[in-house]
């Protein structure tokens, strides 16, 4: 299994390219802010072909890429219904008036081919089984995709912005919720195994042993009670 990723642009968001080996098909997840460069270089490294991107979901730190990076390489983009909009709309996704300036160089919009992700779906990738979890309170349409253990690798969780190390996503954005978020992480993350390696949107991996032992918001989940009031991270 080849897992290569880097944070890219104003947010260092993490952008991953996931292959059986070196030199074979990949699936590309979440392309965001300054993240076509990136791409492309790690396809170069590692020898890899693109079939799809997927995305966790739509705020702009985490699709800005998709048009180019679709569009060089002829590849679907995959997002859940309730995110959509966002590709073509990132100012109301973001609580701000139309009009004004985004990132002045963005180019907005959907790629030719946008499928739509559904809970509990299994994406056959790349010789990969992603496995799709709708997961709502950062967005409503934010997903999280699990790999299964391998033969080299335990199981892997791309978490978006739903867990980070130490935290989660923030959910004052339009769309966000609190209480979905919690029962998203109840739903979600706690019956992973604790060896579940977890790559977030932002900031160092983790795995799942070490959030339910010291993550605040995953910790009160499994106790039962409300959020925490530490703080929370993504755009």
């Amino acid at each position: 299994m080849l897992i290569a990723g880097f944070p890219a642009g104003a947010w260092g968001t993490n952008c991953y390219l996931v292959a059986p080996a070196a030199g074979a098909e990949c699936v590309i997840i979440d392309p965001g802010h300054q993240a076509a460069e990136g791409v492309a270089e790690t396809l170069k490294k590692h020898r890899l072909k693109p079939v799809a991107v997927v995305l966790t979901h739509g705020h702009l730190d985490h699709v800005a890429s998709v048009v180019p990076v679709c569009g060089a390489h002829d590849v679907p983009a995959w997002i859940h219904p309730e995110d959509r909009y966002m590709m073509s709309d990132p100012e109301k996704a973001l609580g701000r008036s139309i009009g004004m300036p985004l990132m002045g160089e963005l180019t907005v919009g959907e790629p030719d081919d946008v499928r739509e992700l559904a809970d509990g779906s299994k994406l056959e990738l790349a010789g990969l089984e992603l496995t799709v979890a709708h997961a709502p309170g950062h967005t409503k349409g934010s997903v999280t995709f699990g790999l299964p253990e391998a033969a080299d690798i335990p199981p892997v969780f791309f978490s978006g912005d739903l867990l980070f190390a130490g935290s989660i996503g923030r959910t004052d954005l339009p769309g966000g919720d609190m209480a979905e978020m919690l029962d998203s992480l109840a739903r979600v993350c706690l019956p992973l195994d604790d060896s579940t390696v977890v790559l977030s949107g932002h900031g160092p991996q983790t795995t799942i042993g070490q959030e339910r032992a010291t993550n605040p918001y995953l910790r009160q989940v499994a106790a039962g009670q409300g959020a925490s009031e530490a703080p929370r991270r993504g755009m």
